[in-house]
Order: structure tokens, then sequence, then C-alpha cells
């Protein structure tokens, strides 16, 4: 078999050591007789895949102790409506819209008839930089933003500082380099772009934050709640879980995040590198200064959609996946995550080099 060279933008590539591992322990975990995801969540055969998931993302991830890991359901997009529900005060909340993904977050909160607003936005520009001097008010009951824009292609090159308890949407690239807690009290992401499968969503919380929850928020929307029972409430995604425990094994065997960020900027340099020197044959969408490490989007002069279309199907031709972009820039977009190799940037390179020699 021939795996395709998956650029798309999640659910997204899993690295192959991962998938053969699992494989290789589907239908008879560690002697058990039984595939992982049969275990009862409640066994010690499954707790120790739970517990050591958790054990691992702390060391990898250097998470105070002061901070709880939970392992949720429905995606960061239940997130949106679950974080205003836990961390309100009925104060103010702020956020900054930087694209698709944190302008949902900010709908869910107006729902709920909350006190909210922009602080800083990039919308009148379509999105493509991260804003400058961004100001929270340090009385507010939390300070919002969305790291990396998978759409837009932009991310945060640092987190801005605030006194009020900022929390970050780290969907698309978590894992992806060292995080300084002390700038961050809450990041969440869905697992399936760096972190494994889909169906498992992260919660890194304080756990000061923890005790703001009102009790009228129902039992299975509270932090608190999933916080006390190690994420064992009710039914977890166990083998979710399991695939994103041996997701951060291999991480720990790379040499750690800062090893993943260090390859990383490698696969980016040389994709922005192609765009930048293709004497404008090729135009990336977000400012230099706000690209991302993890999200491409680019078009082709004039945004040429025919000779777009063209690249996109030889690209599929080459065994190449997930190259189009989103309707909200067009064009193309290769995400870049993790488990991409360096190789697999290469060949889609090497593709567009020869693209534009033959059709500029």
């Amino acid at each position: 078999m021939q795996r395709a060279i998956n650029f798309g933008a999640g659910p997204s590539a899993i690295p192959l050591e991962v998938l053969k591992e699992a494989q290789e322990q589907f239908l008879d975990f560690n002697g058990s007789g039984l595939s992982i995801m049969e275990a009862s969540h409640r066994s010690k055969l499954y707790e120790d895949v739970h517990n050591n998931a958790i054990a691992l993302m702390c060391e990898l991830y250097a998470i105070p102790e002061d901070y709880d890991v939970l392992f949720l359901q429905g995606g960061a997009s239940l997130q949106f409506a679950m974080i205003p529900m836990n961390l309100t005060l009925g104060g103010k909340i702020q956020f900054v819209d930087t694209g698709v993904w944190s302008s949902k977050a900010l709908k869910e909160v107006k729902i709920q008839g909350l006190n909210v607003e922009v602080v800083a936005s990039s919308k009148e520009s379509n999105y493509d930089r991260i804003p400058e001097n961004i100001v929270f008010d340090d009385n507010a009951d939390y300070a919002y933003i969305t790291s990396n824009n998978t759409i837009f292609g932009t991310q945060y090159k640092n987190y801005p500082s605030t006194k009020a308890p900022l929390v970050v949407d780290a969907s698309s690239d978590i894992f992806s380099y060292p995080v300084d807690w002390t700038k961050v009290d809450m990041m969440f992401a869905g697992a399936q772009k760096n972190a494994g499968p889909s169906g498992v969503t992260i919660v890194i919380i304080k756990k000061s934050l923890l005790e703001r929850v009102s009790e009228s928020v129902p039992t299975m929307l509270r932090y608190k709640i999933h916080a006390a029972e190690n994420s064992l409430y009710n039914t977890p995604p166990t083998f979710g879980i399991y695939l994103l425990g041996l997701t951060l094994q291999w991480i720990k065997r790379q040499g750690g995040i800062k090893a993943i960020e260090a390859n990383n900027e490698k696969k980016a340099k040389l994709l922005y590198d192609a765009i930048d020197n293709s004497n404008g044959f090729y135009v990336g969408h977000a400012q230099k200064d706000s690209r991302s490490l993890m999200n491409v989007s680019f078009n082709i002069k004039d945004k040429n959609a025919e000779l777009e279309a063209k690249l996109i199907k030889l690209s599929v031709e080459k065994n190449m996946i997930g190259l189009k972009g989103h309707r909200s820039v067009g064009g193309l977009r290769a995400s870049i995550y993790n488990a991409m190799t360096v190789e697999g940037v290469q060949a889609l390179v090497d593709l567009m080099q020869s693209f534009a020699n033959e059709n500029r």
C-alpha cells in the first residue's frame, strides 16, 4: 500500500509508527485477549492507559501541578459554549477575533447573553494577520484567543500578556511548540490535528478556575465534575485516548516538543521559501510576521482559479490530498502538522516549482 501524503486540515495525518503500533495491538492489547476499545473504562487495563496519557502530557508539555488535564467530548465547538458557562463571573469577557473559529466562539458567548467585547480583530483585511498591541482589561472575567487559524494560515508568535485569565484555543497547534504556562490559564484543543484521532477534546485548566462554575450549569458541562472524576465521570472516548497516548509517546521519541517545533519550522521554511521565491507566481495569504507553522494558505497569481484547480488535480495524481483551500480564501492550503514529514513537504515544493515553470 502506498500511503497518501495528507495535507488535509483535519482530521489529519497520524504518524505511521502510531498506526502500526495500534494495528499490532488492535485485537489483543497487552495480552489481555481484548482490544483496548472493548475494555471497561473502569478496568485497570484501561485506567493505566488513561493515566499514562495524562502523565506523559504533563511531562512533555511541562504542565504545572496547579493545572488539571481533562479528556472530554464534543470537540472544540462544545468548548465554545462550556467556557463561558464555567468561567463567567457576571463581568466582561474579551476576545481577539482572528478568523472563523474565534468568531464562532464569540457567537456562543452572545447566545448566552453575556457581556462580551472584541478588543482586536483582523477581519477588515480578511484575517491575514494577528493584530498588534493587544490589550485586555485586567479585570475581565477572562480573555480569549485562537492561537492558530487553520483557514487563514496565521498564528500567534507570542501570547498576549494579561492579568485576566487567558483562554487559548490551540486546536490546530497543540503539542507543536513549548507553552509558557505563566501566560495561560486554560488551553483546549480537539485532538484530530496533532494529538491523534477525532473524538477526544483536551482541556488543560488551572485548578483555581474550576471553582467559578455555577450550580445552574448542567452536570455534564462542568469542568469541576470531570476534574473530580479524572475525566471518568461517564464513558470517555477510550480508543481515542489510547491513540492520543501513543501519539505522545511518538513525540517523546522524536526528542520532545522542542524537537517537534524545530522540525515544524524546517517544514514551514521549505514551503514559504517556495512561495516567496516563485517571482510572484504564488502569493501567500498571511502577512509574513503572522505566518502559521501549521497551515500554509496561498493562491496562484491573480487568484487564477483555473490554474489552481489544475494544480490541485495534479497533486492528487501525485498522491497528495487535501490541498484545496477553504472557500473563505480559495486557492490552496497545505496543512503541515506534526505528523507531516519533511519529505512530504519537499514533494509538494518540487511539484509547485515544476508547475510554476510550466505555467508562467
